[in-house]
């Protein structure tokens, strides 16, 4: 079995967190990972991009062919946008809808949204809102990992994600442990809707 996943966004927006949890979880349940980084300008509003690779068996190269991504995360739905080359027929795309303009040609949203509408695996939401309904406003990447818990739960379960999340934030006390618990919970109910 095995599981390719592009994590998209823009620098400051914790897409490497994310793929951070995923990694830790995914070597605690054995499993085999291969990464690949791209820091756009390695600051706040640059394109930031991993591509990650699980599976249970030996993997050989860290970068996902296109046409062959089982699943894109992105926590700005521009950068969703721009990997959709590399996503399968059957892929999953989980996006933040709410864009960080950070050109000045940027597109209308709503354009961006009608081309992701293709996609017929597809989940927008506002992990942005979410966040901030719970208290946790910087917690949007964690609603975007858990309202992808679904589409990666063949591979990794939700309590394993979570363990992930701890063993990633514990160093951070326990509060900041909850707090993105939380927001991954919360991410798992919005996309359940």
């Amino acid at each position: 079995m095995k599981k390719d996943i592009i994590l998209s966004g823009v620098g400051g927006q914790g897409i490497l967190s994310i793929a951070t949890v995923i990694g830790k979880a995914a070597l605690a349940d054995n499993l085999h990972l291969k990464q690949a980084e791209v820091h756009g300008m390695s600051q706040r509003g640059g394109d930031v991009q991993s591509n990650l690779r699980l599976s249970t068996d030996p993997i050989f190269s860290d970068l996902i062919p296109k046409g062959e991504c089982d699943l894109i995360l992105s926590l700005e739905p521009m950068e969703a946008l721009r990997y959709l080359p590399w996503l399968s027929e059957d892929g999953w795309v989980v996006t933040n809808s709410t864009p960080l303009v950070n050109i000045p040609n940027y597109p209308p949203l709503e354009d961006i949204l009608a081309e992701l509408r293709s996609v017929r695996n597809l989940v927008v939401l506002d992990c942005d809102a979410a966040a901030r309904s719970i208290g946790s406003p910087r917690g949007a990447n964690m609603v975007l990992l858990g309202a992808a818990a679904t589409a990666l739960g063949d591979i990794l379960d939700s309590r394993k994600l979570k363990d992930g999340i701890a063993g990633v934030f514990s160093r951070k006390g326990e509060a900041v442990v909850t707090a993105n618990v939380a927001a991954f919970e919360a991410g798992q109910e919005l996309s359940k809707k």
